[in-house]
């Protein structure tokens, strides 16, 4: 069922959603939200920690972020049924951007260092909300975005292998890992590889058979009923009785020396989380008929990192699996999310042993299962079948990540959108237009052979903005058409010209003057009104002919047939 869209918001509800939620709560949507929120819960509790061990802090701190980040979304996100949480592909970052900073084994520095990556992540999230930088999120590209995951997912696939072996190792880098694993293959302990093979083969094969079973539930039940019933913990690592209680909610702090390298982070993620949480939202709010509020969504995702920073906590994300899970148990409201926060927190106040015999095996087989799902090797096929430079590109990005690191792959991938942008912008696509026997319109000769140009007309369509970057590639391609075809008109065809900065009208200015001493005439067609006045502000009809400018292209060949009679 899609409930009927919420009103524009107006008001503190602009800001405070979760004030407009309560307001306008419907009593039919309680019991739907109270089954979404428990089924919910059941996978909240095993990915929260497992994705906190793949952060480099202990398990239950993964459960403190999810409370934290639920609650501050619910008060201050705009969406209905987005789920946020601990995230396999933030994780990483968080585990690299803090590893070098602290000494080997120090869990409370490693907290303290992630829960001030978080706050750091909120307060960028929020500021970009404010100031409308929504746009930011569009800074990785669909090809740099898929590289960048793949390369994410094998390095977290092969960081996790020793934890599923019931090993571990001391490498730092992807090579080191690799390397270290089949070194200590000796090392493995059958009964943790047999409940990591375990859990993993469920959580892959149980989702093809039913969807209405959440699989991650039956594989961490079923690892855990098995460890305590065989007495796995005196062989193997498990999880452990969590710590009782709750943390106080307090400022995560070390030195200021860590604020440089952690904030360099928190834009990397930053950026990989909004990219995440707008596209999932957009998603699920099309389904639902919904609007979707972008700057609205990065203060919510801000407020969510800071209540999890606040709460021992660390950065969280978006979860699309997630929020297909509420949305299919019948989720109606932020409410859901609420009860899933408040089902975990009754788990570390009151039932903190009831995942002690849970094997370390069978998390490092949940983020291996998370890890898959993050692969994308289609969007590759499509790429080298329709694009071969997205191909390349995609490739690229994923190598960055595997060789220099996931933080760094980060930059290589901003790098990479931003060149292929640059690329796009300075070289753009030109084309010669002619008739093509039995089609309408003007269409590019090289994509039909039998086109016919008209006779010492050169009809030549731009398919860019003109502006500092391109105006040079711009007048060359046009001077050597010129030199190739010898016509006597060149018709320029502006319907995909947007824009004229003050250089590319002086290269037009020069261009026309060139034409004019060569005896050509320079004609333009489907100028768009907002260039056009540009065009006179800048002064060019001082020196462009007035009765050049044409509506179409027929209108102009025809004017140019008048003249030529």
């Amino acid at each position: 069922m899609i409930d009927s869209p919420a009103p524009a918001p107006h008001g503190i509800g602009r800001r405070l959603p979760g004030v407009r939620a309560v307001r306008t709560y419907r009593r039919a949507w309680l019991r739907p939200d109270i089954v979404a929120g428990l089924v919910l819960a059941a996978i909240l509790v095993p990915q929260g920690m497992a994705y906190a061990e793949l952060a480099g802090v202990p398990a239950v701190n993964g459960l403190y972020a999810t409370i934290g980040c639920l609650v501050g979304y619910a008060i201050f996100g705009p969406s209905r049924v987005l789920v946020l949480g601990p995230d396999s592909s933030v994780s990483p970052l968080i585990f690299a951007a803090i590893i070098p900073l602290m000494s080997a084994g120090d869990t409370a520095t490693a907290i303290a260092l992630a829960g001030m990556l978080a706050l750091l992540v909120g307060v960028i999230e929020i500021a970009m909300g404010l100031f409308r930088l929504g746009f930011v999120a569009d800074l990785l590209a669909s090809e740099v975005q898929v590289g960048y995951m793949n390369g994410l997912a094998i390095t977290i696939i092969i960081g996790q292998l020793p934890k599923v072996f019931g090993f571990s190792t001391d490498a730092d880098s992807f090579g080191g890992e690799v390397t270290a694993f089949f070194q200590q293959l000796d090392e493995t302990q059958g009964a943790a590889l047999a409940v990591g093979v375990g859990v993993l083969l469920i959580l892959l094969l149980l989702p093809k058979l039913t969807k209405k079973i959440p699989a991650v539930l039956v594989a961490v039940v079923a690892a855990t009923v098995v460890s305590a019933v065989l007495g796995l913990a005196d062989d193997i690592a498990t999880v452990g009785r969590l710590p009782k209680g709750f943390p106080r909610p307090s400022v995560p702090w070390t030195t200021w020396h860590d604020i440089a390298p952690l904030a360099v982070a928190a834009v990397g993620i930053t950026l990989v989380s909004l990219t995440d949480t707008i596209a999932t939202s957009t998603a699920f709010a099309a389904r639902r008929g919904d609007e979707v509020d972008p700057d609205q969504e990065m203060i919510g995702l801000g407020a969510a990192n800071i209540s999890s920073a606040l709460l021992q906590g660390f950065a969280v994300s978006t979860s699309s699996s997630r929020t297909a899970v509420a949305e299919q148990s019948g989720a109606r409201s932020q409410l859901t999310g609420v009860i899933g926060a408040g089902v975990v927190a009754v788990l570390i106040l009151f039932l903190n042993g009831l995942l002690a015999d849970l094997p370390q095996s069978a998390l490092g087989a949940v983020v291996i299962a998370a890890a898959l799902s993050l692969l994308d090797i289609g969007a590759l096929r499509r790429y080298l079948a329709v694009r071969p430079s997205a191909f390349l590109l995609s490739l690229a990005a994923s190598i960055g990540v595997i060789v220099f690191g996931v933080l760094e792959g980060i930059g290589i991938a901003i790098v990479l959108a931003i060149l292929m942008f640059f690329h796009r912008s300075w070289w753009p696509h030109g084309a010669v237009l002619g008739h093509v026997e039995g089609l309408d319109g003007w269409h590019n000769v090289d994509d039909y052979e039998s086109a016919r140009e008209v006779a010492d007309v050169l009809v030549y369509r731009w398919e860019a903005p003109l502006f500092f970057a391109n105006a040079g590639a711009f007048r060359r391609q046009i001077r050597r058409l010129v030199r190739e075809q010898h016509p006597q008109w060149v018709v320029l065809v502006c319907e995909a010209m947007t824009d004229i900065d003050v250089t590319g009208a002086a290269v037009l200015e020069q261009l026309d003057r060139e034409l004019n001493e060569d005896g050509i005439h320079l004609a333009f067609v489907e100028m768009r009104n907002r260039v056009l006045d540009l065009v006179k502000k800048y002064g060019l009809l001082a020196t462009l002919d007035d009765d050049h400018f044409y509506p179409t292209i027929d209108h102009a060949v025809s004017a140019i047939d008048r003249h030529e009679t």
